[in-house]
């Protein structure tokens, strides 16, 4: 299992490593021992289907969180961000709490601290001098807080001279996450560790494993941000979409005669009844309704109480719904699953269509996500179907959505017509177009998390 890396940073980051440690330095009268970064993500198609038990298929990005931290003599972690609208904040090692109601930046950063922590029993963790700067945009479904987190991990593991492998950081972050109240599957902390530069990987669960994805020569992929903001872990709806799920996952089993305690996910139910990925599509159409189930009807499915069913498979984020769309929920994900292996097959057999065939099943996931996952909302919509006017092949939400940012394959010498033609949906309000440089850009599959030094 590989470890985390330590190297020089990189010619071309150099100048901004020079600056925080200047900043870390006016702040703490010292310089940084090291620093700790980790990548966000776009994940290229696979959405809300990871913690469902299925493979996905993103890529790290350049943008990053990177801190620059130093072991301190007392017992306090001290916070400071480069971004001054992010206030500092200080608590003792031993002493603290992470509000998953109203959750702030640092309780990110507190998620990953208490991740370490806990993994290695931890009685009296050293003090920690830190400095957080970060070029990801937030709430903007690249997966900012998963980074953080995961950064987070990676300062407090060496500040307290201790050990983990990349895949055992990534398990640990996905865990740890939950502390905010947020349930993922652990796409975002695998990538973030696990990327490689120049390749996107397709990351399957249970156990963690990835596979390097060469995409096909002459694809480019450009990110767009909506710049409609969603904190998952500070909103109900992505816990909701988990929970109607975690329901789809019992009601299918019930009508299957499988033991409802060995299945606790999607993909679990698909395993145990022997069908392949189309069948299960055809399955849930056969078997579960249109119309929205109720708390008392699938409590009466399972045999349970309504009692029962909140308090088995519904959490405090959950566990005010009445209704749940369990038909629409389980064709996202198995259809979407089919998607992604699709998607890597098309990736390694690279025939001539290979860029419209990819750019269909983004299109595909898009409308999946939309009309059946209802994870979108008006203004993705739009910018996908600008998208797609303005010369993209395919283009799709990515990450949570509700909001944050598309993803768009175009062919890589088109790439700078079709920017232009999207900057119109920035030029149609100002607090959008004040954003453009971190709003539109092309990315390149990057690497994973590292410590540097300089």
């Amino acid at each position: 299992m590989a470890a985390v890396p330590i190297a020089e940073v990189p010619a071309k980051q150099r100048e901004r490593y020079e600056s925080l440690s200047k900043t870390f330095h006016s702040i703490y009268a010292k310089k940084p021992d090291f620093f700790a970064r980790a990548p966000g993500r776009v994940n290229l198609i696979g959405e809300h289907i990871d913690y469902c038990g299925y493979a996905v298929l993103p890529m790290a990005i350049e943008q990053d969180i990177v801190i620059a931290a130093a072991q301190s003599d007392d017992d306090e972690i001290q916070l400071n961000n480069s971004d001054s609208k992010y206030a500092p904040f200080h608590c003792k090692t031993t002493k603290y709490a992470i509000d998953r109601d109203a959750p702030k930046w640092f309780h990110y950063f507190l998620c990953g601290f208490r991740g370490i922590c806990e993994n290695f029993q931890l009685q009296q963790p050293r003090g920690m001098q830190l400095l957080i700067d970060g070029c990801i945009p937030a709430s903007s479904g690249l997966s900012s807080s998963s980074a953080l987190v995961c950064c987070a991990a990676l300062a407090t593991m060496r500040i307290n001279d201790l050990h983990l492998s990349k895949v055992e950081l990534s398990e640990l972050c996905q865990h740890c996450e939950r502390h905010i109240g947020t349930e993922g599957g652990g796409m975002d902390q695998a990538i973030s560790f696990l990327a490689e530069a120049g390749t996107a990987k397709l990351i399957e669960f249970n156990p963690l494993t990835t596979t390097d994805v060469t995409l096909p020569h002459g694809a480019a992929f450009v990110i767009a941000n909506s710049c409609v903001e969603m904190n998952k872990g500070a909103t109900d709806h992505f816990n909701i979409r988990v929970a109607e799920c975690r329901l789809a996952t019992q009601v299918l089993a019930k009508s299957l005669s499988l033991p409802t305690d060995q299945v606790k996910k999607l993909s679990d139910v698909q395993l145990k009844s022997g069908r392949r990925l189309s069948e299960m599509i055809s399955f849930v159409e056969e078997v579960l309704h249109v119309a929205p189930y109720t708390r008392q009807e699938i409590a009466d499915l399972l045999g349970l109480t309504e009692d029962e069913l909140r308090d088995r498979f519904l959490t405090a984020r959950s566990q005010m719904v009445d209704l749940f769309n369990l038909r629409q929920r389980s064709l996202h994900v198995f259809s979407e699953a089919d998607r992604v292996l699709k998607f890597k097959d098309m990736c390694s057999k690279s025939p001539a269509d290979a860029l419209l065939q990819l750019g269909n099943l983004m299109n595909d996931s898009h409308h999946s996500c939309s009309k059946l996952y209802d994870c979108s909302c008006q203004q993705l919509d739009e910018l996908c179907a600008l998208a797609v006017e303005s010369g993209a092949l395919g283009s799709r939400l990515t990450g949570a959505g509700w909001g944050g940012c598309t993803v768009s394959l175009i062919p890589e010498d088109k790439t700078e017509i079709f920017c232009e033609k999207i900057r119109s949906f920035y030029e149609e309000r100002p607090e959008r177009m004040a954003r453009i440089d971190a709003s539109l850009f092309a990315s390149c599959p990057g690497k994973g998390a590292a410590f540097y030094s300089l």
